[in-house]
């Protein structure tokens, strides 16, 4: 199996922990193929590599079976705008602390490789969303797999986001900004913003509004089959979008266009993972606090 290896750049003292994570990928009978950002900084941390360097592009893909990012959530988010539209399938081992997504625990490493190895997992497809127009600015990765959100600029005044769900008006949200989140990013931002939970292969989406000014409104979940139109109207000239962990800022006066993505990306599920269990073990998911302080229990 040819496994592409991707990573953020990260303090020097993790270099170790890459480089062991690297060849256990190899002593368990896989072909790692680092990406370039990754293998310079291994380099730079004084960590010579002899593992093969993936071309940059898209022929980067065609080279490999699975992409695994090394670090946290964000290093995953990176790895799916890494591959793209391409159907490699992802999985994340998790550098750093909470790992939602990036799910396997570096004390588990071995046993998830083993896992890889001989066939024993399934492959799990999460929807993404995606931004129309804008090409000049998003390009190729016009894409998110957690959420696009629309948010005002540094300190500036409220800015109105004027929704439509297809031909039909929603309704007009005064705030910060406004999250349009996918069931895997409802654990993400949405949540921090008080949005709900979704099972991740729902088809649906969240419309959540950020520090909203009209306080009657709430997060609400609609079909993903509807195109959500953002009409925004900020007082400043500039407005900030985001996908996912990436940014740019936009007219003020912007229109963006929001759908589910026509492609999914494939998450890596190993056997004895599972959704439910990762919200009670991360999230602490109905952790009654009485009964682990040792107080009176129900």
């Amino acid at each position: 199996m040819r496994v592409g290896v991707h990573g953020r750049e990260m303090t020097p003292d993790n270099a170790p922990l890459v480089a062991e994570i690297i060849g256990r990928l190899h002593a368990h009978g896989m072909d790692p193929m680092l990406t370039p950002g990754l293998a310079e900084w291994l380099v730079g941390s004084g960590h010579p590599i002899d593992r093969p360097v993936l071309s940059i592009g898209d022929a980067l893909l065609s080279e490999i079976d699975l992409c695994i990012g090394l670090g946290g959530d964000g290093t995953l988010l990176d790895t799916v705008a890494l591959v793209g539209r391409s159907g490699t399938p992802v999985l994340g081992i998790n550098l750093g602390r909470l790992g939602f997504l990036s799910s396997v625990r570096i004390e588990e490493v071995d046993i998830a490789l083993r896992n890889l190895r001989d066939g024993r997992y399934a492959l799990q497809d999460r929807a993404l969303v995606e931004v129309l127009g804008h090409d000049e600015l998003l390009g190729k990765h016009n894409f998110a797999l957690n959420e696009v959100s629309v948010h005002k600029r540094d300190s500036s005044s409220m800015i109105a986001v004027h929704v439509h769900l297809g031909n039909d008006f929603l309704n007009t949200y005064w705030a910060d900004g406004l999250i349009i989140a996918t069931p895997t990013g409802s654990t993400a931002y949405n949540l921090s913003c008080g949005g709900p939970l979704l099972y991740p292969t729902s088809d649906v989406l969240v419309i959540n509004p950020i520090s909203p000014h009209n306080l009657n409104v709430r997060p609400f979940v609609v079909p993903d089959h509807y195109t959500i139109r953002l009409e925004l109207e900020a007082r400043g000239d500039r407005c900030l979008l985001n996908l996912d962990s990436r940014g740019t800022t936009i007219e003020g006066n912007s229109l963006v266009t929001v759908r589910r993505a026509p492609f999914s990306i494939k998450l890596v599920q190993l056997e004895g993972q599972d959704f439910l269990d990762t919200l009670r073990t991360k999230l602490n998911w109905g952790l009654d606090l009485r009964s682990t302080h040792g107080g009176p229990k129900a």
